[in-house]
């Protein structure tokens, strides 16, 4: 079968065939603004950008991936102003914070990271490119507009009707500015910020040229992949495509927009820096392990929204239950891997690996490519009580660690860390249950789960047959 992957732009998943005749994918991400430390939000869309990189490379494809850092903005400015330092220093600090915590969740580096600051000759040469055609037009002050009207397809990618926008935007222009649509392609520098020369004066760009030209720059005309936040599709997305397929002429600019969906709070609300209500890596990584993290990114599918609720418990610890209910699954697998050695090369479970890769083929479906792994564990349990032969037993195991590394999840690398003592017992007595529920028992099974709720551990059961548990006080 052959990989479909899903376009924001289209709305449907289509084959994924690459654009260029040397068959290498081109992959651009949109990276991070470094004017703090990356919050879990940024985790989401790039560990769903590496499950996608590394599968495309396990099923054969050739790509190269590109992902910049915007590393001058109002934002760092305003960060380094408070904290009184350097612009640049302050940017690189979270650059390395970036990678630092990229590293640790298992996130492979990019093939290259371009910064707004060291294409800044070529993001001049663009925005000059469309002057020069007419898309764009300098104003006396020395900011130069994308006049939205001299693209008709504007809107496309998130599908917004131009009339409406005019109606819904502000009547009074700013100076110069010939539709309240168009935006910002080269801002005039300010005093005491940092500015850089141009044909318009000093200044610095805009947000949205900047990934147009540096995409250009380091993977061409035509992109097979361009991944991001579902919250870039308008206006950053949007903003590109009209740029980079006017000065080109090259159409689309990007054949599949991948887009993760957004982590929001318990309330629905978005996490972002902006609105100061966010959660570093950082610090959930002083509660949970990488894997267990990487594992919560990932247990749904990219394009959805990922619900991210913190609880605090009688002893005022606080605890994130998606990554709780994480830390019991990945238990169960390495309870069905067991301790015994294992040869690394060998055959694998094929119908196991087949499935496997059905489900991620259908746009990268990782909740039901886990779900064929944890039967995979399932049929390891029932193989060693049936009195299974060795190679049989690592046949299973073998194909568990290979498919499970193919999602990033490494998880023979990592020790669990402690979660009290009661964990082996309550597994222990789940593991029962689930057995009594195969037999049929399902009055002493029930049992069981109440008698363990009158001690303060709530048992939960999910689809497919799995359980997980957490202590409420």
């Amino acid at each position: 079968m052959a990989i479909r992957m899903y376009s924001t732009l289209t709305g449907r998943e289509d084959e994924l065939v690459p654009l260029h005749p040397d068959g290498v994918l081109r992959m651009y991400v949109c990276g991070m603004t470094p004017k703090f430390h990356p919050h879990i939000g940024h985790a989401r869309t790039f560990v769903a950008m590496d499950v996608v990189r590394r599968y495309l490379r396990y099923r054969g494809y050739r790509l190269r991936h590109v992902q910049n850092f915007t590393d001058i903005d109002d934002k760092i400015i305003e960060r380094a102003r408070r904290l009184n330092r350097d612009v640049e220093a302050t940017a690189r600090e979270y650059m390395q914070s970036y990678l630092a915590v990229m590293h640790r969740l298992n996130v492979e580096p990019a093939d290259e990271y371009p910064t707004v600051t060291g294409y800044m000759e070529r993001i001049v040469e663009f925005i000059a490119g469309l002057v020069e055609s007419g898309h764009a037009y300098a104003i006396e002050s020395g900011d130069v507009y994308f006049d939205v009207a001299s693209f008709p397809d504007y809107g496309k990618l998130s599908r917004r009707d131009l009339n409406s926008q005019l109606v819904a935007a502000r009547k009074e222009l700013e100076p110069g500015k010939h539709d309240p649509r168009d935006f910002a392609l080269w801002k005039r520098a300010r005093e005491g910020e940092p500015s850089w020369p141009s044909p318009w004066g000093r200044g610095r760009p805009g947000w949205h040229i900047e990934c147009s030209a540096m995409a250009r720059e380091t993977l061409g005309d035509q992109l097979d992949i361009h991944g991001g936040g579902a919250d870039l599709i308008f206006p950053h997305h949007e903003n590109e495509i009209a740029q980079s397929e006017s000065l080109t002429g090259k159409v689309p600019f990007v054949r599949h927009w991948a887009h993760s969906g957004l982590v929001v709070l318990g309330g629905g609300e978005k996490m972002a820096h902006s609105m100061e209500n966010f959660t570093t890596i950082d610090a959930l990584l002083e509660k949970y392990t990488p894997l267990e993290l990487r594992y919560f990114l990932i247990a749904t599918h990219y394009r959805s929204s990922l619900t991210f609720t913190m609880e605090e418990d009688e002893d005022g610890e606080l605890r994130v239950r998606g990554i709780e209910d994480a830390r019991a699954a990945l238990g169960r697998l390495r309870r069905a891997l067991g301790e015994e050695p294992l040869a690394v090369d060998g055959p694998l479970e094929e119908a196991s690996v087949e499935a496997f890769n059905a489900a991620m083929d259908a746009d990268f479906n990782t909740p039901d490519a886990l779900a064929v792994i944890f039967e995979l564990a399932r049929e390891i349990n029932r193989c060693r009580d049936s009195g299974a032969s060795p190679a049989e037993l690592d046949r299973r195991r073998r194909t568990v660690i290979r498919l499970l590394d193919v999602l990033g999840l490494d998880i023979r690398s990592e020790t669990p860390r402690e979660q009290g003592s009661i964990e082996p017992y309550v597994e222990l007595l789940l593991e029962v249950r689930r057995k009594l529920r195969d037999l049929k028992q399902w009055a002493v099974a029930d049992e069981i789960r109440t008698r363990l709720g009158d001690l303060g551990v709530i048992v939960e059961d999910k689809p497919g047959g799995e359980s997980t548990w957490r202590v409420e006080r």
